[in-house]
C-alpha cells in the first residue's frame, strides 16, 4: 500500500512523515490553499529527502509553463493536477502527472476512462466532490463508488481519510494507494505527528 502525506509546509512535518514510513510527500503549489508552501521552502525540504521518498507538487489550473518551471525549481518528480485540466493538458505538460478527479457520481467514470492510460498520466486520484474547494476539505469519498472505479483503474484514494477510517477504506476500495492531508493535521498546513504515525501504521497493517 503506497501512502502519501500531502500539504507538507515545514522540514519538521516532512521528517515526521518520512520517519513514519510515507512513500510520498505532497507540496501544494496553489496559492489559494491554506497549505500553500513557498517554492524556496519546498525546494529546501525536498533537497533533504531520502532517495525513495517521492516529492509531488499539487497544482490547480496552472499554466503548463509555470508547472514545468516549479517542478524544475523545486525538484518535484510528479505533478498532481487538481483542477479542470484536460487529457490534452496532461499530454502537453510533458511531465509525469497524477490527475485528481472529484467523485460526484457515476458520471465521473467517463473522466476516469479519459485519463486512464493517457500519455504522462501515471495514475488517477479519487477525491471527494465539493463545490467549495479543489481538495483538502476533509469530506469523505463515496467508498462504494470508489470501489467500483477501482475495479477497472488502479486509483489513489483521498478524501476524508483519517487514522480511524483508513483501514476500512482500504479493505473496501482496494486502491493502489492512499493520500491524506487534513485527516492528520493539528491545523491547516501543520501536521500532528501522532496522527501521521497512526495513519501510516493503520494503512500498512491492512491485508487486501
Amino acid at each position: 500500500m503506497k501512502i502519501k502525506i500531502c500539504g507538507i509546509t515545514s522540514p519538521e512535518d516532512a521528517e515526521v512523515a518520512v520517519a513514519a514510513g510515507a512513500d510520498a510527500l505532497g507540496f501544494v503549489m496553489y496559492r489559494k490553499s491554506p497549505r500553500w508552501v513557498e517554492p524556496a521552502v519546498a525546494r529546501s525540504i525536498i533537497a533533504g529527502l531520502p532517495p525513495f521518498v517521492l516529492p509531488i507538487g499539487v497544482f490547480v489550473n496552472e499554466e503548463v509553463e509555470r508547472v514545468r518551471a516549479l517542478m524544475d525549481e523545486c525538484g518535484l518528480v510528479l505533478a498532481q493536477l487538481h483542477g479542470g485540466e484536460s487529457a490534452v493538458y496532461c499530454q502537453n505538460l510533458g511531465r509525469p502527472a497524477l490527475k485528481a478527479l472529484r467523485l460526484k457520481d457515476r458520471g465521473t467514470f467517463l473522466a476516469l476512462a479519459e485519463f486512464h492510460g493517457r500519455a504522462n498520466v501515471r495514475g488517477v486520484l479519487i477525491d471527494a466532490f465539493s463545490d467549495q474547494a479543489y481538495g483538502g476539505t476533509g469530506q469523505t469519498v463515496d467508498w462504494t463508488l470508489a470501489e467500483e472505479a477501482a475495479r477497472s483503474t488502479p486509483i489513489i484514494l483521498a478524501g476524508g481519510l483519517t487514522p480511524e477510517n483508513v483501514a476500512g477504506a482500504i479493505q473496501m476500495v482496494r486502491p493502489y494507494g492512499v493520500d491524506v492531508s487534513s485527516g492528520v493535521e493539528l491545523s491547516p498546513g501543520k501536521k500532528d505527528p501522532a496522527k501521521v504515525k497512526a495513519f501510516i501504521d493503520a494503512a500498512r497493517l491492512v491485508s487486501v
